[in-house]
């Protein structure tokens, strides 16, 4: 049987209408409820115009309207575009014209920024705002507003039938160049991302009352930190949906917040982006002991570096926590996974997963690489993969490789097979070091530098060297009160890493910038290490 993404929503929503489905901001819907709001709104956008196959894209933060938005797009075959918030005016405009928008669903926050590029939205027909309580002037936008538009229409499910290959587009977050739209066939993104595979057998759901078959009678909750601007928060929310679960979100990062939904909303899963959320939320249960968080059990990290001494500390508050560590991208979905065990959280490289679904590890002529070679190749997935890059052939060309026969997504992620068929990822390439003429992966470089006490965060680039080529280069923020020497970070790398890996330089800076899915922003912890030289930074050769 064919799979679309609306088609399961509608499906859970027939069997589990009066449970609770999405929490955020005291704002609940049921089963049901949401698929009353999320009908009305798609009647709306088709009465405006909107057409399958056309682009809409949404722009706030994590919210219930979002959601609706997101399903509503989904019901009549249009594809919705996640917009980053964090925008400035040049980028608010490349992504409108370059994701080819036809509509746009905001909150009124960002109405200033949506007028400062409607010079740029000539196809653009249907504005909705999104009431967010800001004080924003939104004059200047012909916008419906989003209540409003709501109580217009009506909640019929009414629509036509749906297609397996529906598109989902998601924008990637750009860290080291411009965003680019992974175009996903809605099939494919079930099976890759949507729980459509059972990670422990293999096993493909054949209908969609599999799916539901799923279901606990009890349904987990589940909080997924991250914005919904990233792909891990859209698939999470997406995928709960599928099986009958209540899905918690907040619109920006707290880690005080997130501890007392927990306790007040008795969540029993969470999903965060490595140590950016993971290091404040352990800092912030040992300032405060008082909670009642027995409902937590599960806690899962992917698309960031996640130290073994954050994970440590987690195990030191629930010490029968189960824990995930996944890798994935935009382009390829979950590569593999592993339950990390306690006490044995050290790394060797980056972290050792086993790999899920068609997952390898390919080298240059496109051959597995053997396990425990010590080779190293590029992670790349077959089967289920995207089409490619919306509006950009040459990047897919490079991303998306034929060999033997067989398509594969290989974003630039480097990898080893170990003997026992794990895999252990090294980093993206685009951002490797190279001293000397070894090839030097930040993430293993930033968990060492993280594992010294006086160290909270920290972003690991290359800096130009007359004899190496490049050096090591610790940008850090440390823990408050604390500077530490970079001799004693070099002797905490020490005892983690190699020799040549570790820091020549460090730089001190206040805060660490990422995205707000946590990612290392590269790009400008290059430029403050270099702008910042030897003059507030200590170096060695």
């Amino acid at each position: 049987m064919q799979m679309n993404l609306a088609d399961l929503f509608e499906n859970a929503v027939d069997h589990f209408g009066d449970r609770e489905y999405l929490l955020c901001e005291g704002k609940s819907r049921t089963y049901a409820e949401m698929e009353a709001r999320a009908n009305r709104l798609a009647h709306v956008l088709q009465k405006a115009g909107i057409k399958p196959g056309d682009h809409v894209g949404i722009y706030g933060y994590n919210s219930v309207e979002w959601i609706e938005s997101l399903w509503a797009i989904f019901k009549i075959r249009a594809v919705w575009i996640n917009i980053n918030y964090r925008y400035v005016e040049d980028e608010l405009r490349y992504i409108v014209g370059n994701a080819d928008l036809k509509g746009l669903i905001y909150a009124r926050e960002f109405a200033p920024l949506v007028a400062s590029v409607q010079d740029s939205m000539p196809d653009v027909g249907p504005l909705i705002c999104i009431e967010d309580g800001s004080a924003a002037d939104p004059s200047g936008l012909e916008a419906q507003d989003f209540e409003a538009a709501m109580e217009s229409s009506h909640p019929e499910r009414d629509f036509e039938t749906r297609s397996p290959d529906d598109r989902y587009i998601l924008y990637t977050g750009g860290t080291t160049g411009m965003p680019k739209g992974v175009v996903w066939r809605h099939e494919d993104v079930i099976f890759a991302l949507g729980g459509g595979i059972d990670p422990n057998t293999g096993e493909r759901i054949e209908k969609p009352e599999d799916m539901v078959a799923k279901a606990g009678d009890t349904p987990m909750v589940f909080l997924p930190i991250a914005p919904l601007m990233h792909g891990a928060t859209q698939w999470a929310c997406m995928s709960q949906s599928f099986v009958g679960n209540k899905v918690i979100l907040i619109p920006k990062f707290s880690p005080d917040l997130v501890w007392d939904l927990v306790e007040s909303q008795g969540i029993n899963s969470m999903m965060i982006t490595g140590d950016a959320m993971g290091r404040p939320m352990v800092e912030a249960l040992a300032a405060d002991h008082n909670r009642d968080l027995s409902s937590f059990f599960l806690l899962t990290s992917s698309a960031a570096t996640f130290s073994p001494s954050v994970k440590d500390e987690f195990f030191e508050h629930f010490p029968n926590l189960m824990m995930i560590d996944a890798i994935g991208s935009s382009e390829s979905g979950n590569n593999g996974m592993i339950f990390v065990e306690k006490g044995k959280t050290a790394m060797q490289g980056g972290p050792r997963v086993r790999k899920l679904g068609a997952t390898e590890v390919l080298n240059e002529e496109g051959h597995p690489v053997k396990p425990g070679s010590g080779e190293i190749g590029k992670l790349a997935r077959g089967g289920d993969i995207p089409v490619g890059y919306y509006n950009d052939p040459v990047k897919t060309a490079e991303t998306f490789k034929t060999f033997h026969g067989k398509r594969y997504a290989m974003p630039g992620d480097f990898a080893q097979v170990e003997a026992d068929e794990s895999i252990t990822l090294l980093g993206r390439g685009s951002v490797s070091i190279n001293s000397g003429g070894e090839k030097i992966f930040p993430e293993e470089v930033e968990s060492a530098v993280k594992s010294h006490p006086e160290v909270f965060d920290c972003t690991i680039v290359g800096v130009p060297d007359e004899r190496w080529g490049e050096r090591v280069c610790a940008v850090v923020q440390p823990r408050e009160g604390c500077q530490p020497e970079l001799t004693s970070v070099q002797e905490a790398c020490r005892t983690k890493i190699a020799g040549y890996k570790v820091p020549r330089e460090i730089h001190f800076v206040a805060q660490i910038v990422r995205s707000p899915s946590g990612k290392p922003d590269y790009r400008w912890a290059k430029a403050t290490a270099l702008e910042m030289g030897g003059a507030t930074g200590a170096s060695t050769t």
